[in-house]
């Protein structure tokens, strides 16, 4: 297993050290500052104040306007201890950065505090506020020995008691880190601030629960026949890609003593597509285009990693991660069934997966994670992309095997009671009624996913991230009286983290006394009440709730088009949900969440999902005559057609001939035919023909379901047969031209009659001779 260098498992820095500075770019914090900042220039313009300037000592409020304009930025490398008990030490190591103008000397740091807050509600006002930590109490000043001169940065331990900051109520107390120094003008003024919290909790029995839902995604890297159209995902498994960091931080969890699996029990959300394309990059080698892929020790590697993290807790996802209300949405429900993996109607997946096996009675995802992990998933959680969905979304997973469903705080219309936002203890279960049975629904915790979220690597906020998480679970901690709190922490799909600050975020839920961790599926204990009809505490589902960007309703469009293309291909064979599988998840992938945000790479997804279904239909078709002819010898001949089946699997179809309604062939209807795989067949049509001559016929291969096989057959049927009419015209020209030649011989015997009653006749009359041409 690869072991990383930076930090220690549980996320506490093992030793000294200065550390670069960055504000955290698109944070919320960052909106705040810049108009705080405005509001600041303004008042120290109406007041004559300068510019960030305050008398030294003054204790006052802290702003996060005056930190983002202060010279001297301050970055909280380590804080001690996460937990403050009464009597307990206060220990922080700082890194002072000028990034002024201006050499400060006389440098002096201390910590000082606000009110206590009690409340989630609270913490929320307290950080969206401009005064960000008062003067309640105050530690004593702590004298730096060496000035500061621009661009020079400088490291320090600062320490401190809880009693020297009056921190006797359980709660969270936010506090200032305060630096001052005398410019080189000789002015002694505020140079530099922090503003962070402080939780205390008293030792107690009664703990806060956390569960963790880690999601192992990715967007589709396949062609519809399972070749790789890129080694982006290479890049991603390598040291320092997005998944390998999303893996380190579950390498970087404490075990116990002995222990492989990591003490704090992450349910991981892992994708069976994405296992798919390990498990072919690992047992490598691999081709991507013309090329082999680059990623095959990587992805050996990092699934050994993913093996040892999957031993807790696994739910599967739907094969590609389908996005569950755009195919809903259109009108292809189907789509995402084939893709759940807690039903047989599952079929989705890639044949010929190094380490896979045909699907069972669970479904082809479910399959696909054990042959991969070597663990059994749950089936009966479902997430939908962005924690939204729509009812009958809601409905079709419900109806293919989810009985809990994980939503985002914004989904419900009660989802802030949920979570302790309004107050009183956090209960993330509640019940949502469907048409096929009532499903519990599980609340994500909006404020917590930002946090995680906001901890990616590139910056020097990590140790206060970690802050503001426990003080979030504080604040919950102290409102509640009536019941311990739970909360789940669901991060974005692509997550991008930082290992050793969510590591540590995770770590202190089983390391801090007063906080617990549990697997997601805890949550939902038994499942929703079956008689509830109604929904649950958590209220009910806030119409089209999603915040990300949709996938675009053409192009989803198309994938609904091919699909029931698919359905009708699916009525034509035996065992569909084997033959078609690997087409199933080719339908799947084109119709991935992992699109949103790609518009471009969807539609060309969509596109290369047609044509291959358009390539799919053309491998069965009607062989046209050489000349484009057929001869028909006799009346009722039968018309002789030669079909093809380059499939490698039977297929039943139709034949269908039209011609002119004036032409005189008829056609009988022989009916389904099953073409063996691999192929060539004559088929006889029955047919009749009424006259000779030629016609004009189009004859069409087709599904049982009428879906057009292959190309039409335009063809020129010609027939020598004599028909009825032609032979009444030819028998009765006959008899017209034997009724003349009778008649000619009777008016010559009844000459020559004549003739010799009458004596000798001039042969020079001609009337005695014998006709020399014919009568007609």
């Amino acid at each position: 297993m690869r072991r990383r260098a930076a930090g220690r498992a549980d996320g506490r820095h093992p030793g000294l050290g200065a550390a670069s500075c960055a504000t955290l770019p698109g944070s919320r914090a960052a909106g705040r500052v810049a108009v705080l900042g405005a509001v600041l220039t303004v008042l120290t313009g109406v007041v004559g104040l300068p510019a960030a300037q305050a008398t030294p000592d003054d204790g006052g409020a802290a702003s996060a306007a005056t930190e983002a304009t202060r010279p001297v930025r301050v970055v909280v490398e380590q804080l001690e201890p996460r937990t403050v008990t009464p009597g307990a030490p206060v220990q922080l190591r700082l890194t002072l950065v000028n990034d002024g103008p201006t050499t400060y000397r006389e440098l002096s740091v201390r910590l000082q505090r606000g009110d206590v807050l009690r409340t989630r509600a609270g913490l929320d006002a307290e950080r969206d506020a401009a005064d960000t930590a008062g003067a309640t109490a105050a530690a004593p000043w702590q004298e730096v020995d060496s000035g500061l001169a621009p661009g020079q940065s400088l490291t320090l331990d600062y320490a401190t008691t809880a009693e020297a900051l009056q921190l006797t109520e359980d709660g969270v107390y936010p506090v200032l880190v305060n630096v001052n120094g005398v410019s080189s003008e000789g002015t002694e003024e505020r140079v530099g601030e922090l503003a962070t919290q402080l939780v205390v909790r008293a030792p107690s029995d009664r703990r806060t629960t956390v569960a963790w839902l880690w999601p192992i995604t990715d967007r589709p890297h396949r062609d519809p026949a399972g070749t790789f159209l890129d080694d982006e995902l290479a890049a991603q498994v390598a040291e320092g890609g997005r998944l390998d960091r999303a893996l380190d931080v579950l390498d970087r969890l404490p075990r116990a003593p002995g222990e492989s699996r990591p003490a704090v029990p992450v349910t991981l959300a892992v994708d069976p597509a994405l296992l798919e394309e390990l498990a072919v990059m690992a047992a490598g080698p691999y081709r991507v285009g013309d090329a082999e892929g680059t990623g095959t020790a990587d992805a050996a590697e990092l699934l050994g990693r993913l093996r040892t993290a999957a031993a807790t807790s696994v739910v599967a996802l739907p094969y590609a991660d389908v996005d569950g209300d755009a195919v809903v949405a259109a009108g292809a429900t189907d789509v995402l069934t084939r893709a759940l993996p807690g039903t047989p109607e599952g079929t989705a997946r890639q044949p010929g997966v190094p380490g896979t096996t045909e699907a069972t009675a669970e479904g082809a995802g479910a399959a696909i994670v054990r042959d991969v992990l070597g663990v059994t998933p749950r089936t009966d959680v479902a997430w939908p992309v962005d924690g939204a969905v729509r009812p009958d979304t809601l409905d079709a997973l419900r109806s293919g095997g989810a009985r809990t469903v994980v939503l985002a705080q914004g989904s419900l219309t009660a989802g802030d009671r949920a979570v302790g936002a309004a107050g009183g203890s956090a209960a993330p279960a509640s019940t949502l009624p469907t048409a096929a049975g009532p499903v519990t629904a599980l609340v994500a915790d909006q404020r917590l996913t930002e946090l995680v979220t906001e901890a990616t690597e590139g910056t020097d906020t990590g140790r206060l991230t970690e802050q503001s998480f426990l003080a979030e679970l504080g604040a919950l901690a102290t409102q509640t009286t009536d019941a311990p709190s739970t909360l789940l922490v669901v991060p974005p799909r692509r997550i991008d983290p930082d290992p050793a600050t969510v590591a540590a975020m995770m770590a202190d839920t089983v390391q801090e006394p007063w906080l617990a961790a549990v697997p997601v599926p805890d949550l939902a204990g038994t499942g929703a009440d079956p008689a509830a009809t109604t929904p649950g505490p958590a209220g009910d589902l806030v119409p089209e709730a999603g915040t990300g960007t949709p996938l675009s309703t053409d192009d989803v469009g198309v994938v609904a088009a091919t699909a029931r293309v698919r359905d009708d291909f699916a009525a034509a064979v035996t065992e569909p949900a084997t033959v078609l599988a690997g087409y199933d998840a080719a339908i799947a992938r084109a119709a991935s969440a992992g699109w949103r945000g790609d518009p471009v790479g969807f539609t060309a997804s969509a596109a290369r999902l047609r044509d291959t279904f358009d390539a799919l239909r053309r491998q069965v078709t009607l062989v046209a005559p050489v000349d484009g002819t057929y001869s028909l010898a006799s009346q009722d001949a039968p018309l002789v057609l030669t079909v093809r089946n380059d499939l490698p699997f039977p297929i039943d179809v139709e034949l269908e001939l039209i011609t002119r309604e004036n032409v005189q062939l008829t056609t009988d209807d022989i009916g389904v035919t099953t073409l063996e795989p691999d192929s060539r067949r004559q088929l006889e049509v029955p047919s009749r023909v009424q006259q000779s001559g030629g016609f004009a016929v189009t004859a069409r291969l087709t599904t049982p379901g009428g879906e057009l096989l292959g190309e039409e057959v335009r063809m020129q049927v010609r027939s020598t047969a004599y028909g009825p009419i032609t032979l009444g015209l030819t028998i009765g020209a006959a008899s017209l031209l034997g009724l003349l030649f009778l008649r000619r011989a009777v008016n010559f015997v009844l000459a020559r009659r004549r003739g010799e009653a009458g004596g000798d006749a001039s042969p020079a009359d001609g009337a005695s001779l014998p006709p020399t041409r014919s009568p007609v």
